[in-house]
């Protein structure tokens, strides 16, 4: 950059980056001096519209610059013939054709979306800076000429490395024998799409096409063991054109991911079998979301992908049985890159396909996928992010240092071995809420908008009926029985409140509480609280590993990841002892993390390096390796814990005083059930 400090001051919103240029610098040649990613494809002919930028005029104290449209060349007739043939909002500039003329700053839209195809709201408010690894280049490549025998192909590159500044260009080889043709359809005017991904390899020419070419997609996909989630993405604005998801149809060959690493062992076929399974389920998502918003699917071309250590490596082809025994040996960790026509992914041939890489033997791609997204690692403050699923992943950390693990809850959040549970659909309770003086509980179902108090939710709730407790009401309706003494800190149903409430049911040794008489009649047993005991318990000994890893009593802020996380209410979290001690305000849901951060990797191939660098200085902490587990395991058994304080909580909820029960009244006296707390914490961590 040949600048003098007397010449004209330019700043890019919102990256931030600022430099000086002289007088008569076209503002796109700015942009790229800077490393400031503004899109263009017809190279500056003002034909593409995609490098519209905006002054923003005012004083501007804190950056010493007073921006103004008088200090930007004004419209030449370049931008004149574009408005007239697709429109030029009055505010707007082509970057590739105004020029600099004096200090400036200068807004380059997050949404601007040129011949776009459908647009839904954005899966995530998030400004993402693009710098995506596909660009589309426009070139007009000088004819055969007999005294200068050079081939098509190579006059091609000769001319993408003069215009674009391409050097050292790959071709993939399934064009080689599409050159010649495409070159002649439209007079040599031809749009190439450019894949690099690092600046230390080599780019390829992945797609070619007569004229100018004025769209590129790609998608963001997070393979969930449950859910598959997929962004389709336009490369060339930014936005999200379509979402959509679907069940994971490997649930077929078992519920969590162990239980199909067990189909895997027991079948020869298996491995083959959930492979093309979730890879049609991908395809088939591929074609809902391009149906949906109008985008051929040969028009995408780059893919990036997370999942957990066994669905990243079933969609991979991996086998994954090392997985699913000790010392849980991932096949591959790092990020990985393909042809995505190689594994079977129908879009545009020349596609290629990236995965973030894996943290450890049960902290995949996707808590990779969350930490990018989150970024604990970017702060001074101490973080906890964490996943809750049949197999938690925690992540913990700031600036200084960041641990992650893994932690076997199992399926009890999901509904799973709860007798009344099942998975969140129309009719599964939702909420509850259990009256302290009464004992009475009301509550909420999905699909009805009122609460069971409320007149007219009966009828209401006939078009879905009242099915079962889906995971968020599990959790609600534990820590309620806890918070209104129906059941003590160890978890025990107090058989005695029979006295105050005919909801208090006897189990011969047991009590249940019943939430709705109806049918089917819904209950929570003593073997159901037990079970999110045991659940919850896993999850907390592992967080507290981290934290004495980390050497801290308490953690600063708190974010749930995953679909699940979105709908757990941080206070009976907290109240049930899922999470440690915090100020409430400082939990929060942040939905599909995971996906967020595929989607910051589609768009920044920045981020890919960023991840890949942070993922290598992460700490794995085995649980199964720490002798302290087990004690942190039957601490965390009582509600909220046997020996962490939680003054936050105390501060914001009315705890109730600690209740002792009789050892004949609990029905489940306390020595069997210390030492099946223990066999649990054995059996969680074999």
């Amino acid at each position: 950059m040949n600048a003098s400090p007397t010449d004209p001051l330019v700043l890019f919103m919102p990256s931030g980056k600022r430099g000086r240029f002289p007088v008569g610098t076209p503002v796109l040649d700015a942009a790229r001096q800077l490393g400031v990613y503004v899109e263009s494809v017809c190279g500056g002919r003002a034909t593409c519209g995609r490098c519209q930028v905006e002054v923003q005029e005012g004083n501007f104290a804190k950056h010493k610059i007073v921006s103004s449209n008088d200090h930007i060349s004004p419209r030449g007739p370049k931008e004149e013939r574009y408005d007239r043939v697709r429109g030029l909002p009055p505010h707007r500039r082509l970057s590739c054709s105004a020029t600099i003329l004096g200090d400036l700053v200068i807004d380059v839209p997050q949404d601007t979306v040129v011949n776009a195809q459908t647009i839904r709201k954005a899966a995530t408010d998030r400004v993402i800076e693009r710098n995506a690894a596909v660009q589309m280049c426009y070139v007009e490549v000088d004819e055969p000429d007999m005294h200068k025998p050079l081939g098509d192909l190579d006059r091609l590159k000769a001319v993408l490395a003069k215009d674009w500044g391409w050097k050292d260009l790959l071709i993939a080889p399934h064009l080689v024998p599409q050159v010649q043709k495409i070159l002649r359809k439209e007079n040599w005017g031809v749009t190439a799409a450019i894949h690099r991904d690092m600046e230390s390899s080599r780019p390829f020419i992945i797609a070619l096409y007569p004229g100018l070419k004025n769209e590129a997609y790609g998608i963001a996909c997070d393979i969930g063991s449950t859910t598959i989630a997929m962004h389709l993405v336009s490369l060339l604005s930014g936005r999200i054109v379509a979402s959509a998801g679907a069940p994971n149809p490997q649930i077929r060959f078992g519920e969590d991911v162990m239980s199909r690493v067990s189909y895997v062992m027991m079948n020869p076929d298996g491995q083959e079998a959930m492979t093309k399974a979730v890879r049609e389920a991908v395809n088939g998502l591929i074609g809902k979301v391009c149906a949906e918003s109008g985008v051929d699917r040969n028009d995408i071309f780059d893919c990036v992908f997370v999942a957990n250590p066994i669905m990243h490596h079933l969609f991979l082809g991996i086998d994954p049985t090392e997985l699913g025994q000790a010392p849980f040996a991932l096949a591959v960790s790092g990020a990985m890159q393909f042809w995505a026509h190689e594994i079977g992914i129908e879009v545009s041939k020349g596609a290629r396909l990236y995965t973030l890489p894996c943290i450890a033997g049960h902290v995949g791609a996707d808590a990779a996928g969350a930490t990018l997204s989150e970024g604990p690692y970017r702060q001074d403050r101490m973080m906890l992010l964490v996943d809750v699923g049949t197999n938690a992943e925690i992540v913990l950390g700031n600036r200084s240092r960041v641990v992650a693990a893994s932690s076997p809850t199992g399926p009890a959040f999901e509904g799973a071995e709860i007798s009344s549970g099942q998975r969140a659909a129309p009719g599964a309770i939702e909420r509850v809420r259990i009256d302290p003086e009464t004992l009475e509980p009301r509550y909420r179902v999905i699909g009805v908008d009122k609460w069971s108090d409320e007149d007219g939710f009966e009828e209401e709730a006939k078009a879905t009926g009242v099915t079962g407790i889906c995971g968020s009401a599990i959790i609600e309706v534990v820590a309620e029985m806890y918070l209104s003494g129906i059941i003590s800190e160890d978890g025990v149903v107090d058989g005695s409140m029979a006295a105050r409430t005919p909801r208090i049911l006897s189990n011969g040794r047991t009590f249940s509480y019943l939430l709705r008489d109806g049918e089917p009649r819904i209950t929570v047993t003593q073997n159901d609280v037990r079970a999110i005991q045991l659940a919850k318990a896993a999850l907390y000994a592992g967080i507290k590993l981290l934290m004495d890893k980390q050497g801290v009593s308490e953690v600063d802020t708190i974010r749930f990841a995953g679909a699940f996380g979105s709908f757990i209410d941080p206070k009976y979290a907290m109240v049930l002892g899922l999470i440690p001690d915090c100020d409430l305000t400082e939990v929060k849901a942040v939905g599909n993390a995971a996906g967020t951060g595929a989607l910051m990797a589609l768009l920044n191939r920045e981020h890919r390096r960023e991840i890949e660098r942070e993922v290598a200085k992460i700490e794995k902490i085995e649980t199964a390796l720490e002798p302290d587990f087990q004690q942190l395991f039957i601490n965390a058994m009582a509600l909220p814990n046997k020996v962490d304080p939680f003054p936050k909580l105390a501060a914001a909820v009315k705890l109730p005083p600690k209740k002792q029960l009789p050892e004949g009244e609990a029905g489940d006296g306390a020595p069997r059930r210390r030492s099946r707390e223990e066999r649990a914490a054995r059996r969680g961590r074999d």
